[in-house]
Formats: C-alpha cells, structure tokens, sequence
C-alpha cells in the first residue's frame, strides 16, 4: 500500500502539522490501495505563506522564462505519461485502456494547449495613450474532482504558472495518487520554491479554509453545485476571484432526419464512457416521436453490447463507480426512476453479474421519461440514460433548457441551417453537432448552475490574470 502522507509546500514534502491519515480504497476491488493525510487549517495557512513568498519573485518571470519551465513540464510529464494513467485506473476504477487513451492524455493535452496560448497571448495593448497591461491574479487556490483528476488539475495548475501565479492545489481525497505523482512532476521540473503546493483533505477541513483564507486572490473549483455554492459563500468575504465548473444535466437532440443508427449509438456511447461519471455527459436523450420507439429499441442493444470488467484488463469495456457512496447514490436514483414509473429497457438496479465486490453498476437505459422526473433534472453521475420525446422543434429546445444546468448540449441533425437554429437558442457553454469533437484549445464551461468562468486554452489562461490601465506613459497624455 502506499504511503502518501507528506504534502508538498515550499518545495519540499512535509508531514502535515497533525496526524489525521485516510485510507484510499480501489472501487474495483474495495482493497486499501494508498494511505494519505488529511489536512487542515494550518497547514493551509503553511501553503498559503509559502505561496504568497514566492509569488513576488515568480510573477516578475518573463513570458520567455515561464515558457521553458512549461516546456520542462510536458517532457517530464511525457516521461512518466504510463505511471499516470496507471495511477488514475487504480484510484478511480477507470478501464486501462481508457486511462491510457484519454484520462491520462488530458494533461499533456492541456499543457500543450496553454503553452501554444502562452506563446501568441498579447499580454499587453495601446489604448490611445494608455497601456493596458494583464498580470497574474495572485495566490490561486484549486480544488479538483475525482472523476477526470489529471485533466481538471492540469487545466487549473498549467495555465496559473502560464499566468505567473502561484498556487495551492486540493485535489480530491478519493483519487489522490494522479495529484502525488503530478506534484513529483513539478519537483522534478524545478519550479521555484512555494509556486506550487499541494495538500489533501476534505472540503470542510481544507476546502473551506482555501476558499476563505484572504491571501488566496483566486479560487478556481470544479464539483458539484452544491458544494459549490458553500465555496462561492465562503469567498465572498474576501472579495476573491471565484470560477467554477460544476455539476450538468446535458442534453442530446436527435430530429427525425437525423442518420439515426450512429446517432443513438453514440449517444448510448458517450454517456457509458468514464462510467457516465462526466459533467457534461449527456444524459438526456430528447428524440423526435416520429423515431422514438426505433431510438429505444437501438439504444437497447448498444446498451446491452456496453462490457463491465475489470479496469486493470485492456479493452473497451466501463468500470466501477468510484466510491461507495457515489454506488449508492447511482442505485437510489436508479430506483427512483422505477419507482417514478419510467419504463426500465435495459439494467437496473444491483451489480452486473460476477461482480459482487467493486462497485460495478449496470449500464442502465429508461424509456417514456418526461422532463419533470427526477431521473431527468438530477445529475446522476452514473451509467444511466434517460429516454424523452418531443414533437417539435421548439419543444425539444425547450426541453433542452429546462434544466438548472448549462454546461454542455448535443444535437444530430441532417439540416444544417436547423443546427445552427438550434444551437443559437441552447443554453449551454458548448454545444457539438453530429459528434463533433472538440480541442483542448476551445473553452470549456457552463450556464446558469454549471459554473462560471471558462477553462482550457486561451481562455483558461485569462482567469488567472488582472487587467491594469497605465496612463501618462506617452509624452502626449
């Protein structure tokens, strides 16, 4: 088992000011898998002062200079690219496969995208006779999730040292490892003393003293809307920058002249991936009536090809759930929605068979859903989709928005001018047409309560940076 008690500040790792250890568990195998310490106030409070010291040298670095640390950053990251994804398939139960592909390619994703963002960005412009400079923010406080770990630490991390900033980084108690080994990543690179810290603990204990503390000028979190509104409160008596991207509830429209087989099945795909464990998963599938029934039937089968095994074996496959409370919470919403009276197609509630220890859950599909249901305005978190129908188009649209949510949205359709109707009047901070991909250069974020602020890329970057105007500079002010 390992020992990751030591948090990392001031550029060393330390034991925390008191013993209070927390055992991190394998969802596949419900095994101890590491040891780590929880933190507190005080040792908040150690991370923040180390910051805030280094953050008076290192803001002054030049463009130049913070770019080769970047440079130094995504080798040494590459270096030790299969130990991450390794790490993130033991902590949260994600398919090997999968950790390789896409868990782990997130953060070399990311930090090549703001270094090509670092290396355009026009920090500063003329206004007339004025200089409008953008500076780093200061003392950025960061709290992560368990369900894309690396990903949202390197778009939150990477584009704070882009900016200039130094920082102090809360990653989730539950899938710690990804945070230990990036955090020897940063050691290994040799940023100065005190840029980077990192400490565990839970939101009550740490979380809340990073979002309060008057030295921290930014907090950026990712996670649920309820915890982050308590963050958003415990900011606010410091004034400080908050950003947040949160919980989601996204839907997938489908019209009747969509090319419907590789529609349904990528939807059925999209929210099965990651264990449906994604904010922006879709997990409303809004289909016109005059094909929903063959929608149903096609989601089915897709859903009955999805493969449950274990994350340590290669392949296509899903693996557990995280955690046991995030098991329970799938299962009681799974029976919610029998118990609401939607039609079970396929899963349900309990574990697949064979699986009686990890937390394993049936991918699960329900038909004859309407929008009221708590299957359909919940976030679920899970392997489950929700099936609903619509008659037209501003009904689906209106489906869509009918939501707290507003992070993401996705639409298939054979009509062009239609999609872009469409995705003009969706409320959500992105929408992708037909299965678009999209790059870790566009930003990322969300409405209403999905959060605020915008992440990856450029975008990201301009979060951690303060706008100044200087005048007088020019001999004809």
């Amino acid at each position: 088992m390992k020992n990751l008690r030591n948090f990392y500040i001031n550029g060393r790792w330390v034991a925390p000011l008191k013993v209070n250890d927390l055992c991190v568990e394998n969802p596949a195998t419900e095994q101890p898998l590491a040891t780590i310490s929880m933190g507190s106030a005080a040792d908040v409070n150690l991370a923040v002062a180390a910051a805030k010291s280094a953050f008076a040298t290192y803001s002054q670095f030049s463009v130049d200079q913070r770019i080769v640390l970047l440079e130094q950053l995504l080798q040494a990251y590459l270096d030790r690219y299969h130990e991450m994804a390794v790490a993130i398939s033991m902590e949260m139960g994600s398919p090997i496969t999968f950790a390789i592909e896409e868990q782990a390619d997130r953060g070399s994703g990311h930090i090549a995208a703001t270094l090509d963002a670092l290396k355009q960005y026009q920090f500063e412009q003329q206004i007339g006779s004025t200089l409008i400079v953008k500076e780093p923010i200061g003392v950025c406080g960061l709290i992560t999730p368990w369900n894309w770990p690396i990903n949202q630490i390197a778009c939150k991390v990477v584009p704070a040292l882009a900016a200039g900033c130094s920082m102090l980084l809360k990653p989730s108690e539950i899938a710690p490892i990804s945070a230990y080994l990036f955090s020897e990543i940063i050691d290994q690179v040799g940023f100065p003393d005190g840029v980077y810290n990192m400490l565990n603990g839970d939101g009550a204990g740490v979380g809340a003293a990073i979002s309060s503390h008057p030295d921290i000028q930014m907090l950026s979190f990712t996670g649920s809307t309820r915890a982050g509104i308590l963050v958003a409160k415990s900011a606010a008596d410091s004034i400080k920058r908050v950003t947040q991207e949160l919980g989601g509830k996204s839907p997938n429209i489908i019209f009747e002249d969509a090319d419907l087989e590789p529609a349904v099945r990528g939807a059925v795909r999209n929210i099965m991936s990651n264990s449906g464990q994604s904010c922006n998963a879709p997990s409303r599938l809004l289909v016109h009536a005059s094909v929903y029934d063959r929608a149903v039937q096609i989601a089915a089968h897709s859903a009955e090809q999805i493969m449950v095994d274990d994350p340590a074996k290669e392949g296509n496959h899903i693996g557990p759930l995280s955690s046991r409370m995030q098991f329970e919470k799938v299962q009681s919403l799974i029976q919610k929605g029998i118990d609401e009276g939607a039609e079970l197609v396929v899963g349900g509630v309990g574990k697949p068979d064979g699986f009686e220890t990890g937390y394993f859950c049936k991918p699960t599909i329900f038909a004859k859903v309407h929008n009221q249901m708590q299957i359909a305005r919940e976030e679920i978190f899970g392997p489950v989709l929700a099936i609903i129908p619509f008659d037209t188009e501003q009904q689906a649209i209106e489906i869509a928005n009918d939501t707290d949510y507003g992070l993401a949205a996705y639409l298939s359709t054979s009509d062009m001018d239609r999609a872009q109707r469409v995705a003009g009047k969706l409320r959500a901070g992105t929408v992708r047409i037909n299965g678009a991909a999209q790059s870790y250069e566009v930003p990322f974020g969300g409405y209403k309560q999905s959060g605020n602020g915008r992440e990856w890329g450029e975008f990201g970057l301009e979060d951690y940076l303060e706008i100044k105007a200087i005048s007088g500079l020019s001999s004809n002010s």
